[in-house]
């Protein structure tokens, strides 16, 4: 089935994207030893773990992954593993500990993953364990405001792998933003079908029709980019109606008044010249926005402050930006099964003039000021809501894995406004081909 891999990757998508991608093993097997295990990925905040010894675990596919602040605050990354009999060593999801003592044999490891004691150390032909063994460490980074890890021994720079997306995101205020929202989802699909959901804007009109009182989708004056690494960008114009509204008519909807009433501007001046909005909206954040307390406006570009920006980061993340919050999309594979998989629904906010957060979030109000700590929320597909918007694409991520195995669907054509999802899936074809060409060198 996926014999002709290494002979079609690197031509680009001339064929159609196939049904098994989506559900056989073996194909998953190759994409995680390409893929995941030799990408950078985004393992939680840097805020999470704020103090010595604080930790959090987060389950990558196969793989428990140990993220552990140091006593001189740096933070590191480890396999969560113990090195003696392979035992999980940590196994809740979150908290601060000195030291980690593993519940099989009592080795104990301290925050810089050295073994500090083992049940009777004189017992080894090669010594005592006891500063011997070490936990196995994984490369990690921290950038815009997140911890970022690698599994490959020798990983490009975090900064050259995100390329033409660096700059552009150090000027968001991340670390000013603070969880409103985080609900994790057991989905019955691959992974591949969220990202390959939030890599186009086609859907929106169907899919998201509240949406297009606020963001204008249409591709022609959309920005959409394939960038190297296979990440992308797609940059839709905001604060103004879309040509897709029923009968093409653009209309101010509440979600505009409201944005409008924020910035002080009378939404009557503006009935007859909706497209009029955005310029003006930009021009009061500039003027207003600083002495609100939003000085990140400062350090922004102009689209920055009402356009929707969609960051894809290769392999897994999407970050959908907006001038005050961002919607933290992740999808993790099941460690066994390609037919299943993670969706994390996460939801960042400055402050409340952020009026995504009505549409975005699963609450539909504005973010806690208080910032109040929020605890990730474990669900499964269909239990509760996830947002006016995010609900939409859960259901239909679920209904195409049933559609992969239809014997009435012969693969997608993709339009031209859907090619980041062609570069997407090229790039995963050309990793594999390149790590089993390595490895047949070997």
């Amino acid at each position: 089935m996926t014999e002709n891999l290494v002979a079609e990757a690197g031509a680009g998508r001339s064929s159609k994207l196939q049904g098994w991608r989506y559900f056989d093993r073996d194909f998953a097997a190759r994409e995680w030893d390409a893929v995941w295990t030799k990408s950078w990925l985004v393992v939680c905040r840097e805020d999470q773990i704020p103090e010595p010894g604080d930790f959090l675990v987060e389950e990558v596919g196969a793989e428990s992954i140990l993220v552990v602040r140091q006593e001189d605050g740096g933070i590191k990354a480890f396999y969560n593993v113990c090195q003696h009999r392979g035992n999980k060593l940590v196994s809740v999801a979150e908290g601060s500990m000195p030291s980690f003592t593993c519940a099989y044999h009592s080795w104990k490891w301290s925050l810089e993953g050295e073994c500090l004691s083992a049940q009777d150390p004189e017992d080894f032909s090669a010594g005592s364990p006891c500063g011997r063994k070490r936990l196995a460490e994984l490369n990690s980074e921290t950038f815009a405001s997140f911890v970022w890890v690698n599994m490959d021994a020798n990983p490009m720079p975090l900064k050259e792998y995100l390329g033409e997306l660096y700059e552009p995101l150090a000027r968001y205020p991340f670390e000013l933003m603070h969880c409103t929202q985080a609900i994790s989802v057991r989905m019955p699909c691959n992974w591949k079908i969220i990202s390959d959901n939030f890599r186009e804007t086609y859907h929106i009109p169907t899919a998201h029709p509240e949406g297009l009182y606020v963001n204008e989708p249409y591709y022609v004056t959309a920005i959409i980019e394939t960038l190297k690494n296979g990440h992308a960008r797609l940059v839709t114009p905001g604060s103004q109606p879309s040509r897709y509204l029923p009968d093409g008519k653009l209309a101010i909807d509440d979600y505009l008044i409201q944005d409008l009433k924020t910035w002080e501007l009378n939404p009557e001046d503006f009935r007859d010249k909706p497209l009029a909005i955005r310029e003006a909206i930009i021009a009061q954040k500039r003027k207003l926005g600083v002495e609100r307390g939003h000085s990140h406006y400062d350090r922004m570009e102009d689209a920055q402050l009402t356009d929707t920006f969609l960051y894809s980061i290769f392999p897994n993340l999407t970050l959908t930006c907006f001038s005050d919050g961002m919607l933290f999309l992740r999808a993790w594979p099941h460690p066994t099964d390609p037919e299943k998989c993670t969706f994390d629904t996460w939801f960042y906010a400055t402050g409340t003039e952020d009026f995504f957060t009505k549409m975005l979030t699963s609450a539909g109000g504005v973010a806690d000021t208080a910032r109040a700590p929020v605890e990730r929320e474990w669900r499964n597909f269909g239990e509760g809501s996830l947002g006016i918007t995010l609900d939409g694409d859960a259901g239909i991520m679920e209904a195409q894995q049933r559609g992969m195995h239809s014997r009435g669907w012969n693969g997608a054509e993709l339009a031209g406004q859907e090619k980041r999802i062609a570069h997407y899936h090229d790039r995963i074809d050309q990793l594999i081909a390149e790590n089993e060409m390595s490895i047949a060198a070997e």
